[in-house]
């Protein structure tokens, strides 16, 4: 009655603890935690003095404690080493062990130590079932564990490709892959090389541990078997393969390599890249798993690389392009005024300041702007050049400043403005003050805010565009009749460049005349013709009323028209009018002293020069050498009156 008892009190207990197990198991992450937490569990339930579970490396030999419960004094390894090769239950004395029929590389086995001297068959029989089912529960959470390992894997190489995708230079790049590998694969070292077909090189960017790149044949070492064959390598401490790494490097970085992974660098339509390599993993051999985390990183690697190649392709042919266009851009001539203007321009493009370009027509506003543009950190960014005087009242502010979608009957769909394409770079808003009063306040609303809100719509978009503004208007003039706005003024005259008209350039004419002569010949494939002095001489005394461009044009048109080789007067197809030769004494009487021909001199100098500059008495006394105030006294020494409000307005410019 006792002994049925008993049996009945097992199973009754067996069956419970088989639940137990099995609940346990859906709820657990980790196989090792999931032991260690059953092992109390089993031995209340077993009714034994001790329960353990041994984890036993049969190809060492060696065994470990991975949990246990309760206390028995004659517990040690080396009793246990025996079990590796046994798969049949053990049974001695009070000491009973199963193991647990599993598909991994380590032999788990359930030990039990019973109060009895000897297991009956009922705690047998129990221990087998908790075994078995132990063992189907460890599956379960094997799998779960496997599954959210390459849950975590796959994270982390998405968020590592992220990362690379992000870097934009090729060096920094390889850097950041062979950091990110070596850490991910618990590796010592990791290093790209790079295919040089060329020069049958393996180029190592970067070698971790090595200060410059490494170089190695194409052919030497597992480096090189890997990348002939396209196929992976591992190769272990004890490996018989180790005779094929290539010592010599070792020797020459002070470096010894136990053991190594290589894949080869594929892109994803097959071109090999070179290899990547890792060596001297911290925790053991290189895996099956290691292998394919590798090749997943490889492959991600070499979409990055490819990606980033591309981008500095392209960034190197912008540059190219820029450069190009920059050097195209040139500012011809060594009169006073012209190499003034270009030591302010050198001032400029180094500061984000707005500038207001003031001259004739023709004189080369839109020249100075790009050399601005072009000299400063903006040049390889957008250069957005606007002619205000070309826009429609009605379309002004959605060209400059975009529009939405329905924002007005034709606006069929979103579109940028002028501002937004100049984004990081330069706008130049050439005739400025043609735009009208409606564009006018938006305009200074965005210089002020740098934000601009599209025709028909409520966003804020920034712009971090420089502004460059341009007229041959007299401003001044135009703000006290209120045809431009005086705020907008005071914002785009921040520093004013005067640009003096070619009629005052002298030898620039002919300078810029055999310049445009060179580059018109040279796309029309001829000769350059010369200059012959009576057609010099008709230049220099002609009016230029459309000033640069004019010479520009009648320059071209003798390129490609006249058939001569030495360019006459009636070959030139100038009809203006010729402007008489102004002689420095001209107007001054014979017999005077001294004293009062400086006078009268300095008097029609000093007038011609402010009446070249618009009226603008502080560009005036910059071209004189003369700070405004001492103009101003001068002025007053010599009776030569200026009007109050021109003045006044000079003044506020200055002081803004």
């Amino acid at each position: 009655m006792n002994v049925q008892q008993t049996d009945f009190s097992l199973t009754s207990t067996s069956e419970r603890l088989l639940r137990e197990i099995l609940i346990a198991a859906c709820d657990a992450n980790e196989t090792r935690t999931y032991l260690q937490a059953q092992t109390p569990t089993l031995r209340v339930a077993l009714g034994a003095d001790f329960v353990g579970l041994l984890g036993i490396d049969r190809k060492h030999h060696t065994c470990g404690w991975i949990s246990e419960s309760g206390h028995a004094d004659d517990k040690h390894q080396h009793r246990w080493v025996g079990l590796a090769d046994r798969s049949e239950p053990w049974v001695n004395g009070s000491w009973c062990a199963f193991s647990l029929p599993m598909d991994r590389p380590e032999v788990v086995w359930l030990v039990a130590r019973f109060p009895q001297p000897m297991a009956t068959t009922a705690h047998l029989e129990t221990m087998r079932e908790v075994a078995e089912t132990l063992a189907a529960a460890v599956g379960f959470v094997s799998q779960r564990e496997r599954i959210a390992e390459e849950l975590k894997k796959r994270e982390t190489l998405l968020r590592i490709t992220q990362r690379w995708s992000q870097v934009r230079q090729l060096r920094p790049l390889l850097t950041e892959i062979a950091q990110t590998a070596a850490e991910f694969l618990h590796a010592d070292r990791a290093t790209i090389f790079l295919w040089d077909r060329q020069a049958r090189l393996l180029i190592g960017r970067p070698a971790l541990g090595v200060e410059d790149e490494l170089r190695i044949p194409d052919d030497a070492g597992i480096a090189g078997r890997v990348l002939n064959t396209g196929r992976p390598m591992r190769v272990a401490r004890e490996s018989p393969e180790q005779r094929a790494i290539d010592r010599r490097v070792d020797s020459q970085l002070g470096y010894h390599t136990e053991n190594l992974l290589c894949v080869p660098l594929k892109t994803r339509t097959g071109r090999i890249l070179g290899v990547f390599e890792v060596m001297n993993k911290k925790n053991g051999e290189f895996t099956e798993e290691d292998e394919e985390s590798l090749l997943g990183l490889a492959e991600q690697a070499a979409a990055a690389l490819e990606s980033v190649r591309d981008y500095e392709q392209v960034l190197l042919t912008r540059r190219q392009i820029v450069d190009e266009m920059a050097g195209r851009v040139q500012l011809v001539g060594r009169s006073p005024g012209i190499l003034r203007l270009r030591r302010e321009i050198d001032r400029l493009a180094e500061t984000d300041l707005p500038v207001l370009i003031l001259g004739e027509n023709g004189t080369g506003k839109e020249v100075v702007a790009q050399l601005i543009h072009y000299l400063g950190e903006r040049r390889e960014h957008p250069f957005i050049a606007v002619n205000c005087a070309a826009i429609p009242e009605s379309l002004a502010e959605s060209e400059l400043f975009g529009h939405e979608k329905g924002a007005f009957t034709d606006a069929h769909e979103s579109r940028p403005g002028k501002f937004e394409l100049a984004h990081n770079g330069t706008i130049f808003l050439d005739e400025v003050a043609e735009l009208s009063p409606a564009a006018q306040a938006k305009l200074l609303r965005v210089l002020e805010e740098k934000m601009v809100t599209r025709v028909g719509g409520t966003r804020l978009i920034p712009v971090h565009a420089r502004v460059i503004a341009a007229t041959n208007r007299a401003l001044h003039q135009w703000v006290k009749e209120g045809r431009f706005r005086e705020d907008l003024f005071y914002r785009l005259n921040t520093v004013t460049l005067q640009i003096p008209a070619l009629r005052d350039r002298g030898e620039d004419i002919i300078l810029l005349a055999e310049h445009f002569l060179r580059e018109f010949c040279a796309k029309a494939r001829r000769p350059v013709p010369e200059l012959s002095p009576e057609a010099k001489q008709f230049l220099l005394q002609y009016s230029w009323p459309g000033n640069v461009r004019e010479l520009r044009n009648a320059m071209e048109r003798i390129a490609y028209l006249c058939p001569h080789s030495r360019i006459e007067v009636a070959d030139l197809g100038l009809t203006g009018e010729l402007r008489r030769e102004v002689m420095p004494l001209e107007g001054i009487a014979p017999g005077l002293k001294l004293r009062e021909a400086t006078k009268q001199f300095q008097i029609a100098y000093i007038c011609r020069t402010i009446q070249s500059t618009q009226n603008n008495v502080t560009l005036a006394a910059r071209q004189l050498g003369l700070h405004r105030a001492n103009l101003y006294r001068k002025m007053r020494q010599l009776g030569i009156r200026v009007q109050r409000a021109e003045q006044q307005a000079d003044e506020d410019t200055d002081a803004d």
